[in-house]
């Protein structure tokens, strides 16, 4: 049922290492749009609060059920502290291994793993864009998102996570090809 997919430890770091800087502007311009579609920063921030400490719990073998946070007090210290410890779980190999449960389904831990590192690359891309900002990672790290989202996004698209893959030319930036075959729209702007 699932694809085989690489454990990306040593990349999770790396790929959440924009977030503290994005986090912190966007308490300013929480109305501001996002490129998910109907959602705001407010939007894409709770959504954060909501799941990162759940996908944390699936590192564990143990996830928490879903709360539903709103942005209330020092919200992005919250964050921070959900960031890191999601960082710190997901960069350890043996969360890869064996199986975990996101709610209620049972998963390959490495499919969750994955699923992970995804969310920070695209939620990255999702919060600086609708703070009108740019974000990078090396090409490598977007190599390995690319192939992930590759092997991801079928299923996520079955599932309602992801839209259509959106056409972009084989020589698009990395970055592009990585937010478009998440159904993401490279060219958007807010």
């Amino acid at each position: 049922m699932f694809p085989d997919f690489t454990p990306r430890p040593h990349l999770v770091a790396a790929a959440a290492a924009p977030h503290e800087a994005l986090v912190a502007a966007a308490a300013d311009h929480l109305d501001a749009p996002v490129p998910c579609e109907g959602w705001t920063v407010r939007d894409l921030a709770e959504h954060m609060l909501t799941w990162t400490p759940v996908l944390a719990g699936a590192g564990r073998g143990a996830p928490p059920e879903p709360g539903a946070p709103t942005l209330e007090g020092d919200w992005p210290a919250v964050l921070g502290k959900d960031r890191d410890d999601l960082v710190a779980v997901w960069s350890d190999p043996g969360s890869w291994q064996g199986t975990t449960t996101m709610t209620s389904s049972e998963l390959p831990a490495a499919v969750v793993g994955t699923m992970t590192f995804c969310e920070l690359v695209l939620h990255g891309w999702d919060l600086a864009r609708g703070l009108g900002r740019t974000v990078s990672w090396n090409d490598a790290l977007l190599e390995e998102a690319h192939d992930a989202l590759s092997l991801l996004t079928p299923l996520g698209r079955q599932m309602g996570a992801f839209g259509p893959a959106v056409d972009v030319a084989p020589d698009a930036p990395l970055l592009d090809r990585v937010v478009a075959v998440a159904g993401r729209d490279p060219s958007w702007r807010p």
